[in-house]
């Protein structure tokens, strides 16, 4: 049986229901597209309500109670995000900052070889220290870190980086 019946205007939905409306479209968006790049605004989802609703003020009203409950976060040209709080887009507005201002890069280590250099795990920390200063270390290595029982370095010139420590013993 229709649970429409002809010539009966259906009421129009709760806060509730448009909230739930307006996150599956949100969330259809972003998984098709990648992000939202059209809801900026209530006013871009009444198209939606009025195919199924009758368009009315309150309609309109309802709609715009429910965009605002749900405090959706806009990114920079405007357009809602779902996936995301405010206080997240806040942490990455300034992550994003400090990366681009310390020009920072990726790089994989897939190359690199891991050498473990052992020592006293009371003298890591001060080691460690020495290195990261020490000139002639500089360029030998990717990457260092703290470990246990001594300092590991990952590195593209093994053998550089062997004799170099070594020489230092």
């Amino acid at each position: 049986m229709n649970d429409i019946t002809p010539g009966v205007l259906r009421k129009n939905p709760s806060r509730q229901e448009c909230e739930s409306v307006i996150k599956r479209i949100l969330v259809t968006e972003v998984l098709t597209k990648g992000r939202n790049e059209q809801f900026k605004n209530a006013s871009d989802f009444m198209s939606y309500f009025e195919s199924l609703y009758p368009a009315s003020d309150a309609l309109t009203k309802q709609v715009q109670r429910a965009i605002k409950a749900m405090m959706l976060p806009k990114d920079e040209h405007g357009y809602l995000i779902i996936n995301k709080t405010e206080e997240q887009l806040e942490e990455e507005k300034d992550l994003s900052f400090f990366l681009k201002r310390s020009n920072a890069s990726l790089s994989g280590l897939n190359d690199c070889v891991p050498v473990l250099l052992h020592c006293r795990p009371e003298d890591t920390s001060y080691l460690m220290t020495l290195i990261l200063k020490c000139i002639t270390l500089k360029d030998k290595y990717e990457t260092v870190i703290e470990t246990a029982d001594g300092i590991l370095f990952y590195t593209r010139q093994e053998q550089t980086l062997r004799v170099l420590l070594e020489s230092l013993m």
